[in-house]
């Protein structure tokens, strides 16, 4: 990938108003990220090798946004109340895709806020380069929160639920 390629991409971001962008080509991948402050957007190429099979990947430190950067998206269901916030589990997006709350159209959601989880149960499932991921439960207890709505895209990281511990 050349640095015109990178230049490009970049253009794209800025122009479209995407606020992430990864391209992979042969052994080069590249993620451009907007900044969500401001009028001034910071875009933050960074270029990493594609890991071979059976090799560890290198890890690139990439700035990441502070709190302030980042506007946190709409939440379906009121907080939980403060006093309980510390021990709360923030289910959280491993990928971008599509949030789906049911195995198919029509089909009861897999989880509803007040239903109790299991560890390894399916919480929900994110769409993914048309492969269907199934987001599971790390943890036990009672899910408070639902904080994104069903057919909505996601983004790495996004709150997918919040879990409070039995």
């Amino acid at each position: 990938m050349t640095i015109d390629d990178i230049k490009e991409l970049i253009r794209v971001v800025q122009e479209t108003g995407i606020a992430e962008l990864e391209v992979r080509r042969g052994e080069n991948s590249v993620r451009i990220k907007r900044s969500a402050s401001g009028s001034q957007d910071v875009v933050v190429p960074a270029v990493l090798p594609v890991p071979v099979a059976g090799v560890a990947p290198p890890v690139a430190s990439v700035p990441a946004a502070t709190a302030q950067d980042t506007a946190p998206p709409p939440a379906v269901t009121p907080p939980a109340p403060p006093a309980e916030e510390s021990r709360d589990v923030i289910v959280k997006s491993p990928i971008v895709g599509t949030y789906y709350d049911a195995p198919s159209p029509g089909a009861p959601p897999f989880v509803k806020v007040g239903d109790h989880v299991e560890p390894k149960q399916v919480l929900c499932i994110i769409e993914s380069m048309k492969l269907m991921n199934e987001i599971e439960a790390e943890t036990a207890g009672t899910l408070i929160a639902r904080h994104v709505e069903n057919g909505r895209p996601v983004e790495y990281g996004e709150s997918l639920f919040t879990i409070r511990p039995a």
